[in-house]
């Protein structure tokens, strides 16, 4: 019996250890940190009746996909619009010029929203090349009310833990050997 139960535990052992080696080796997900700051200069073309000091913010983080899909998690803020947010979107398009829709992220849409969209790799190209914006809109800037060009950065890899923190506390000194 006690032969049986050390065969069962070197036999789990090594299923356990292989399942690591695997999870260690296997490819991890790119992923990517957005972001955008959004001013009513930035919208193409220029908003009429906009007010000072109207602005945003787009935060997200990209997570490749296998499938040729890319999921985007996000946050939008803004205050100081003319009106509510009637829709918000990630369009193509360079610093300066209006382009079609790539994603919806909401409509009607409200500060600090949070939300999930999924693209293309192509898509995400786009973003990666500093070739996309976000922009609100409201019922009087209907093309588009502040618009922030996105900037796209790798996230810092998650797999491997941070360095451990410096102990505050001094080593006792050691002790002789009697």
């Amino acid at each position: 019996m006690t032969k049986l139960l050390a065969a069962a535990s070197l036999t789990l052992a090594a299923a356990g250890l292989a399942l690591a080696a695997l999870a260690l080796g296997a490819p991890r997900e790119d992923t990517y940190d957005l972001a955008a700051n959004l001013r009513a200069r930035f919208e193409v073309p220029k908003p009429t009746g906009v007010r000072a000091g109207a602005v945003g913010r787009f935060t997200g983080k990209v997570f490749e996909l296998e499938n040729d899909r890319v999921r985007v998690r996000w946050r939008l803020t803004f205050s100081k619009l003319t009106g509510r947010a009637v829709a918000a979107h990630v369009h193509s398009g360079r610093v300066g010029r209006a382009g079609g829709v790539l994603a919806p992220l909401c409509a009607p849409c409200r500060s600090a929203q949070r939300g999930t969209t999924t693209i293309t790799h192509a898509q995400l190209s786009t973003l990666r090349r500093g070739r996309a914006y976000v922009n609100v809109h409201t019922k009087r800037n209907a093309a588009g009310e502040i618009r922030g060009q996105i900037r796209a950065s790798e996230a810092p890899d998650s797999s491997e833990p941070p360095p451990p923190a410096p102990d505050p506390t001094p080593e006792p000194p050691p002790v002789p050997y009697p």
